[in-house]
């Protein structure tokens, strides 16, 4: 909005007394300057519309009393009893992202693809944590109709980039981290193979890892961090070149949206901190993942998610390893066994006798030094 804005004043004082009084407007045209707006505004949302977003949640009684799937399994001992917290929290997130990108942002298709499926991942969250409150019961949307939204969307934004020609080469070439040229061209399969594992995968391991106060949202600011960087680069021609990674014209108003991200989260860590006084729940977690996952397709960096959020990544295996090692040991000998104590990853260390605070900050450690080797990626190649 601030874009256009400033466009039209400069074209109406063209020529005109106000044209000299008016040019310093001209700042707003610079993605630096719209970038650090985008920030201050989801931050400055976040913390005056935090209190009153949480007060709404109480007095709609959208407070989790249920024990979490951690809890329902057995032998999980909490120091601090997180029941009757408020969830939904995501909402808070979404809405500032959203206000900040519609002021600051310049409009283009890889905006409102953005845009799109944060509102429709975080809807899908929503109904997922409305049925959780209601039900006060740690089972919401079944799984398969999770997988199916989000293999929807993942198929609908891997078709689109497919069919509009500028933006075909995202999804022909196989770009992978430490290597300049792309693995395979006109691999079209393949890529919209990886279109819908980093959209589905990331979604659902933010998801994950969504388990203690503060640890997912900090992890995702950390990445956000990341992409501020990488969605830059690879929309400045002359930046992109020098680093030899792949320019993508347009991907540039990206960081805006990254930068609107890392405002409305930390925005939203101020509340969501030990002991936290609300949590994100599907409608943030989903949203936050699934944004995340088409950014990193849109650079043509899919797979370099995967090394900047590498906690995610641990988060999601460390499941899939105890589920599928649980179920085999149980067809082979009839009882199952666990490979970790508990499992996401970071109930493991709480079961070992972490705090939880000491389980958050280590991982906001590793996730700074996997964030460390995502940025790393630029020089080596």
């Amino acid at each position: 909005m601030i874009y256009y804005l400033h466009e039209w004043i400069l074209q109406w004082s063209q020529g005109t007394a106000w044209e000299d009084i008016l040019s310093p407007v001209r700042v707003f045209r610079y993605l630096s300057v719209r970038s650090i707006g985008a920030v201050i505004t989801a931050l400055a949302f976040s913390l005056l519309m935090g209190p009153r977003i949480i007060r709404w949640l109480k007095d709609l009684k959208f407070r989790q009393f249920y024990a979490d799937k951690s809890e329902q399994a057995g032998g999980m001992v909490r120091v601090t009893d997180k029941k009757g917290t408020p969830t939904m929290g995501g909402v808070l997130i979404v809405l500032a992202m959203d206000f900040s990108v519609i002021i600051w942002a310049q409009w283009n298709a890889m905006i409102l693809l953005c845009l799109l499926s944060l509102v429709v991942l975080s809807a899908l969250g929503f109904y997922d944590d409305y049925l959780k409150v209601t039900r006060q019961d740690a089972e919401g949307v079944k799984s398969k109709v999770k997988l199916w939204v989000q293999l929807m969307l993942g198929c609908s934004v891997a078709l689109y980039l497919y069919f509009v020609p500028s933006t075909r080469p995202l999804i022909d070439e196989i770009m992978i981290p430490f290597f300049k040229e792309p693995l395979l061209t006109h691999a079209s399969v393949l890529g919209m193979g990886l279109t819908l594992l980093a959209i589905m995968g990331s979604s659902n391991a933010v998801n994950l890892t969504d388990g203690l106060d503060g640890l997912a949202i900090g992890c995702t600011v950390i990445v956000t961090g990341v992409f501020i960087v990488l969605t830059y680069i690879a929309g400045n021609a002359n930046w992109s070149s020098y680093l030899q990674v792949p320019h993508v014209p347009g991907a540039s108003e990206l960081t805006v949206f990254c930068a609107a991200m890392m405002g409305a989260c930390v925005g939203f860590l101020w509340f969501n901190c030990h002991p936290a006084q609300v949590f994100m729940g599907d409608t943030g977690s989903l949203a936050l993942g699934g944004v995340l996952g088409i950014m990193a397709v849109l650079i043509h960096q899919p797979l370099i998610l995967m090394i900047a959020g590498g906690v995610f990544v641990l988060e999601a295996l460390s499941v899939m390893l105890q589920v599928s090692y649980f179920k085999y040991h149980k067809r082979r000998t009839g009882v199952g066994k666990r490979i970790l104590l508990r499992a996401p990853l970071h109930h493991h260390f709480e079961q070992l006798g972490w705090h939880e605070n000491q389980v958050v900050m280590r991982f906001y450690i590793l996730a700074g030094l996997f964030a460390s080797l995502a940025l790393l990626t630029l020089k080596i190649r």
